[in-house]
């Protein structure tokens, strides 16, 4: 509704001048005039018109403006009316839930730092827990006009464990590094120091400790330059066409010192199981596994290599008849440098990086990877990636897929 008063007292004020004009002799001519000059003059100087707007008292019509204002952002994003939660886009709904539309901005941000930042003109602050104990956001702020404002939350949560995670992996590489340097480096000084009288059988062991130290050291710079090429390469599928059997056969039937060999044991597979795939890194796989297995296994048991096709997947399997592995260690198995009993890993020569290279590959090559164990019974690795579509004219592939 609008409002719009004319000065009525004005006009009767100059009417009634006009007319006293006219009484004293005036001109008519010259009363008009100046009768329609004062009478524009009051028109030009009236107050503007007053939009009197009906109170919503459910506010849906400016809650639905703000809704349709923040809705298309991709990040987390609410209009506060003041303090108050006016509208959340579907992203912050999801992250914060329905519920804090409507709520207190302070209760539901429920962080020192974002309170500061509801307080100030406008800033950003980064908080701890807002979605989860270990969840990071950052909280930026954003004033539209003196009541109302926007609130942006960026997820920096995958970030920060990413830095975490190569914080982690810097400290155990130098550790891992170190350990063999400093052996290295304590029995070359020994030999060196010419007051340390060493006889020859004690050199010849320290030189063996040294030989030892030095090739767990090689493994060790070799499989972290494996591992970092495997993650440079892991979003480019591999594209060489190979029979996994194939493979096995030729591994296992070098895999291993002569007197290990007959511990080995291929089964399957029937018929070729033809797959995408990095030949060496399929071997390195294979051949991680079989040394895990030949390793930690019970010494004197067969380590059964098993191939087999499951409709489109190729199946291996690799399994020993260890001690098994606790419960408790399986999730981490993968872990960079995570070892179950790590002087035994270290004295058997293990680098703690086999697995985490083979689940490397394994993802590169959009397969998946299992280890299932029983206490007493052994320990089952598992790989399992596609069957290869059948190459042009290939018709033993194409029957055998059949």
């Amino acid at each position: 509704m609008m409002s719009s008063k004319m000065p009525w007292s004005s006009a009767a004020i100059a009417l009634a001048s006009v007319i006293g004009m006219a009484l004293a002799g005036t001109l008519i001519w010259l009363c008009a005039a100046v009768l329609l000059l004062w009478l524009g003059s009051i028109w030009l100087a009236r107050p503007a018109p007053v939009m009197i707007h009906r109170r919503i008292d459910d506010g849906s019509v400016s809650r639905q403006a703000m809704i349709k204002l923040v809705e298309p952002f991709g990040v987390p994003v609410l209009m506060l009316d003041g303090q108050r939660i006016a509208a959340a886009n579907a992203a912050a709904r999801e992250a914060l839930g329905p519920h804090v539309v409507g709520q207190d901005a302070r209760v539901a941000l429920r962080h020192p730092d974002a309170v500061r930042l509801l307080n100030a003109p406008e800033g950003r602050a980064l908080v701890t827990g807002l979605t989860g104990p270990r969840s990071i956001w950052q909280v930026s702020r954003v004033p539209i006009d003196e009541r109302f404002s926007l609130i942006e939350l960026v997820n920096r949560t995958a970030e920060a464990d990413i830095s975490r995670s190569h914080t982690d992996f810097v400290a155990n590489a130098s550790h891992e590094l170190r350990t063999p340097l400093s052996s290295i480096i304590g029995y070359i000084e020994t030999l060196a120091d010419p007051d340390a009288k060493v006889d020859e059988a004690t050199t010849v062991k320290f030189h063996a400790t040294v030989l030892r130290e030095a090739r767990r050291l090689q493994s060790l710079v070799e499989d972290l330059m494996s591992l970092s090429r495997i993650e440079a390469e892991k979003h480019e599928a591999p594209k060489e066409r190979l029979d996994l059997g194939q493979l096995a056969a030729t591994i296992v039937g070098e895999v291993g010192p002569a007197d290990t060999e007959s511990r080995v044991v291929l089964e399957g597979p029937d018929g070729p199981l033809p797959v995408l795939g990095d030949r060496q890194q399929l071997d390195q796989v294979m051949r991680n596994l079989i040394d895990n297995a030949l390793k930690y296994g019970d010494q004197k048991a067969v380590v059964t290599v098993t191939l087999s096709r499951d409709r489109d997947t190729a199946v291996l399997k690799v399994r020993d008849r260890g001690e098994g592995i606790h419960p408790d260690h399986i999730p981490y198995l993968t872990r960079r440098f995570y070892r179950t009993d790590p002087g035994r890993s270290r004295a058997a020569g293990g680098t703690g990086l086999g697995l985490a290279i083979v689940k490397h590959i394994v993802e590169r090559h959009r397969g998946k990877f299992d280890i299932a164990s029983t206490l007493g019974d052994g320990t089952t690795a598992t790989v399992t990636l596609g069957i290869a579509a059948p190459a042009p004219g290939d018709t033993a592939t194409a029957g055998q897929a059949a």
